[in-house]
């Protein structure tokens, strides 16, 4: 008798609190896009810090830096898109309240490739002839082993504990569905981790559309979370856009230490209810993205 496939439905709760100090957590979005927001805020509500983040950084980075959670980053650039560079992020490196490896995209790339295939290193060219392996000891180069000889750099595999994604839908089971315009690099995350937490806006029991939009496949996913709005105020296209006034907001109060600490009294001293609640309540809408910014509604 074949047994039941197993049910890996998670509460925000129960997966921060499998979250512990001094892990490196890889997180999948990039800049302003298809953050898992949700998990990152299910991380400031418990007392994890001295992490290790790898990410195409945005405000996933930007929280967590405000918080003091970061010990090292590892990102090719920290960004909210619209706005050029994270202010949060700004504030950090300008302290030197975390350590920052600088990767270039391709050399990122590879180091996340390098470990979802469990090899040391991926060789590249990107990277080489700039400033980037002189400020990281970390990164060495290679020649070829062939007649041509070629100098290479070794881009070393970033392996992951933990790696946060966020899907447009996913299963019980764990298999998750991009409908956007681009991966980013979330499937590779999932490969490259022990362990891979998936926030999703629908919670499906089938998947419709074709079988590439099958992103995050279940045996690299440990447990499923339904999250609707869960990447706000990130876009996640088509399902809803950016929130640009949000945004706008959050730049605007990383300015000042009061500003902030109102903002997040206001928007990040509950639970994800109540941050959806306090966002509703700013919109005048019954959540975010509801008031004429592309959100599509579709039933659970």
């Amino acid at each position: 008798m074949t047994a039941a496939p197993p049910d890996k439905r998670l509460t925000l709760e129960e997966f921060a609190g499998r979250i512990t100090s001094g892990m490196t957590v890889g997180i999948g979005g990039w800049g302003s896009r298809r953050k898992p927001m949700a998990l990152v805020r299910a991380l400031l509500r418990t007392g994890v810090k001295d992490l290790t983040v790898v990410s195409c950084g945005g405000p996933d980075v930007g929280l967590l830096a405000a918080a003091g959670r970061i010990r090292t980053l590892v990102a090719p650039f920290v960004t909210l898109d619209s706005v050029p560079l994270e202010p949060h992020f700004r504030a950090a490196r300008e302290s030197g309240t975390l350590a920052f490896e600088e990767w270039d995209e391709s050399m990122f790339l590879w180091g996340l490739t390098a470990a979802a295939h469990r090899l040391p290193f991926m060789p590249v060219r990107g990277g080489l002839g700039s400033d980037i392996p002189r400020h990281n000891p970390r990164l060495r180069t290679v020649t070829s082993p062939y007649e041509d000889g070629e100098e290479l750099l070794a881009a070393p595999a970033l392996r992951l504990d933990v790696a946060l994604v966020h899907m447009h839908r996913a299963d019980a089971r764990g298999n998750g569905q991009c409908l956007g315009p681009d991966p980013y690099f979330d499937d590779l995350f999932t490969e490259a981790a022990e362990e891979t937490y998936l926030s999703c806006e629908q919670l499906v029991d089938g998947f419709e559309g074709p079988p590439q939009t099958l992103l995050v496949q279940r045996q690299n996913v440990t447990g499923v979370l339904h999250t609707p709005y869960g990447a706000h105020f990130t876009g996640c296209a088509p399902d809803y856009g950016r929130d640009e006034e949000f945004q706008r907001a959050y730049v605007q109060a990383a300015k000042d230490p009061e500003a902030w600490a109102a903002f997040q009294e206001r928007y990040l001293g509950g639970d994800e209810d109540a941050y959806q609640e306090a966002v509703g309540a700013r919109t005048g809408a019954d959540g975010p993205g509801r008031d004429g910014r592309g959100r599509k509604d579709t039933p659970a």
